[in-house]
């Protein structure tokens, strides 16, 4: 998966279209992704031992990974990802991911 935990995306289909958020969590069985802010659905509670006042609670619910795109940490414009190899100072090769619109490297 391109995307991973504390990104910052951007929805680009649905009713949460334009929306940015932090990813708290990436399901990877299920290829979707937890938004912050993102897809919050409301609950009903009925009053229980554990929820005394009961009421309607509002929380995310995960949305396909397809519908979401990674934010350019140079430009802030939604880009595609891309991995490349670079050189350790160990002379060992390890691989990054980077922006493919601006080329800058994804921390």
């Amino acid at each position: 998966m391109k995307i991973k935990k504390n990104d910052i995306i951007e929805v680009t289909t649905g009713k949460n279209r334009g929306k940015r958020g932090k990813v708290l969590r990436v399901y990877t069985e299920t290829e979707r992704v937890l938004v912050e802010g993102v897809n919050v659905q409301k609950k009903h509670e009925r009053p229980s031992q554990k929820n005394q006042q009961g009421g309607i609670t509002q929380k995310e619910a995960p949305i396909h990974i397809s519908n979401v795109m990674l934010v350019d940490p140079k430009t802030g414009e939604r880009t595609r990802v891309g991995k490349r190899g670079v050189q350790a100072a160990s002379g060992k090769l390890r691989f990054e991911r980077f922006a493919k619109r601006s080329g800058e490297a994804i921390a």
